[in-house]
């Protein structure tokens, strides 16, 4: 029986170009989603699957990340004579998260570049890969069916979620063939970001991999693809139709609810989305947002 897998890696070196200015002088990934960073829901829940030992690939001016779930002595002393400790629990919190390592990408050569990035500390054993762009609620598991699944098929693993034929464009598009299990698939192919003429299928690569280490040998000779970069895409591609070499890729169909923070819009409705639900802002938010609904034209 295989070792439990123990480690994740979460790409964090993106300009964040979308959310300029804010972006300007902040890691897109720090964010506030309500009142947490948008990577600290990516942390969450690896921890929640499992995987303790945290590699992030960041860039230039991602000081902030480390920052975050650092230590702050001076806030902590601050919070402790107030006796606030609500507020420090919530601190200390993303402080004893998880065992966090960082490494720089160096040159912004896409995610397939980001994830090889992660060979040295990974080594030979599964990993999984988290997207911070990417929530997903805690109420619905993913990572964890994935990672069971890898367990079962060891095999590389991706998530897929259906989405609108008109959206195929912005994301991986996946081929498959049925398994029986109604949402588990066989993946056949990958094509990264189709139109929706070429897309075949409307099941789109959603931002969490449970990979197989031979996915780092096939990133060495993956050559650059859609917008010069690296593309993971490219190489779970090689992957799929390679089972015998690789273990091949299988995508767990997700029917949960899903965050987009790397976009204006979804951003912001993903804020809302979650306040909603929360004990502490939903039954006063609820209300405002009905009667607010009313006046729109």
């Amino acid at each position: 029986m295989s070792a439990p897998i123990t480690k994740a890696v979460i790409p964090a070196a993106g300009l964040g170009t979308r959310f300029l200015p804010a972006t300007k002088a902040m890691p897109k990934e720090m964010l506030p989603v309500v009142d947490k960073p948008a990577i600290q829901y990516v942390v969450e829940e690896s921890v929640a699957a499992g995987l303790h030992d945290v590699l992030m690939i960041t860039g230039r001016n991602k000081y902030a990340l480390a920052n975050h779930f650092d230590r702050m002595t001076e806030l902590e002393a601050i919070l402790e004579r107030k006796g606030d400790h609500e507020r420090l629990h919530k601190v200390n919190h993303s402080t004893t998260l998880a065992d966090i390592h960082y490494v720089r990408q160096g040159d912004p050569l896409g995610l397939g570049h980001a994830v090889l990035r992660a060979k040295m500390h990974v080594g030979n054993e599964p990993f999984a890969v988290l997207l911070g762009d990417d929530i997903i609620d805690a109420r619905d598991p993913l990572l964890t069916t994935m990672l069971t699944e890898q367990g079962k098929r060891n095999a590389s693993i991706v998530a897929l979620m259906e989405v609108d034929p008109s959206q195929i464009h912005l994301y991986g598009a996946a081929a498959v063939e049925q398994t029986d299990d109604p949402d588990v698939v066989r993946v056949t192919g990958l094509v990264e970001k189709p139109s929706a003429a070429d897309a075949p299928s409307n099941l789109a690569i959603i931002g969490r991999y449970v990979l197989r280490p031979e996915v780092f040998g096939v990133l060495e000779h993956t050559l650059p693809g859609k917008g010069n970069e690296i593309q993971l895409t490219d190489a779970l591609q090689e992957m799929a139709t390679t089972p015998e070499a690789t273990g091949g890729v299988y995508g767990v169909i997700f029917r949960g609810r899903r965050y987009d923070t790397g976009d204006r819009l979804d951003y912001i409705k993903a804020i809302v989305q979650l306040a909603i639900d929360r004990d502490d802002l939903g039954p006063e938010l609820r209300p405002w947002l009905r009667d607010f609904v009313t006046t729109l034209g």
